[in-house]
């Protein structure tokens, strides 16, 4: 793994906030391709180059977010922290993952040092630049791993709860979003018709049109430019929705 991204990404953050992090990190991207190229080659953006910028702009950008929400509660988990380097070190190797430790602790430090009330704006700038540069269902599977680093310590906080509406309502999001992610793995007839994000009196016809649009919002094939491990996630995630669907369809006799 080389480092120039990561580096960018950081500087980017530390002149200019979350705005040139995000910059910062494409551009340090760039210079690790530059720089890995024999002399006389032509640098050149391919198909899979630009896949790669798109798959590294994600993870700067769950990164960033996941500081936030990790920290949203006044408190730093182990088990929170712990999913993050999971994640970083399963798509990036070992040392991007304690790279990225120390980057989020610096973030924790940056927001003690600037008030909650400034870093949240910066925050809020952040997620609005994600929604620009980031199609819609890659920003569900951002939201999806937070609201799994979020459940990694075994329970979620209201406060957490509200980060994370509050992110997805920054990026351009409904806050619905974060209710149906939270009762993905429930089982009841409750939590089924929270994941289609229906009320249970709604008719046959609204919960056919709510789940076309879920499962054209979160079909696998949508993140596959991210990677396997993300479009391994997202199946899992389409899994528990047709799961939740077969519990309504099968309490209505449909």
């Amino acid at each position: 793994m080389a480092f120039g991204k990561w580096i960018g990404g950081y500087l980017g953050w530390s002149a200019f906030g979350p705005l040139g992090g995000l910059i910062g990190f494409v551009v340090g991207a760039l210079f690790d391709t530059a720089t890995s190229q024999g002399e006389g080659e032509t640098l050149r953006l391919d198909q899979e180059q630009s896949q790669q910028g798109d798959r590294n702009s994600f993870f700067i950008s769950m990164l960033v977010l996941a500081a936030y929400i990790v920290k949203a509660d006044g408190k730093v988990m182990h088990s929170e922290m712990e999913l993050v380097r999971g994640m970083l070190r399963q798509n990036f190797g070992e040392a991007a993952a304690q790279q990225g430790d120390q980057m989020m602790r610096q973030l924790f430090m940056e927001q003690d040092r600037q008030g909650t009330s400034v870093y949240r704006e910066r925050i809020r700038q952040a997620c609005q630049q994600i929604a620009v540069n980031v199609d819609y269902s890659g920003r569900l599977q951002l939201l999806n791993f937070l609201v799994m680093i979020a459940q990694a310590d075994g329970r979620v906080d209201q406060v957490e709860v509200t980060a994370l509406k509050e992110v997805a309502q920054w990026m351009q999001m409904s806050p619905q979003e974060v209710d149906a992610m939270l009762h993905l793995e429930g089982d009841s007839l409750e939590d089924a018709y929270k994941v289609l994000g229906v009320s249970p009196d709604a008719s046959d016809a609204e919960l056919k049109k709510a789940y076309r649009k879920l499962a054209l919002e979160h079909h696998p094939d949508r993140v596959a430019k991210l990677g396997d491990d993300v479009r391994k996630a997202a199946e899992k995630k389409f899994q528990e929705i047709n799961a939740a669907k077969d519990r309504i369809w099968k309490a209505r006799g449909m």
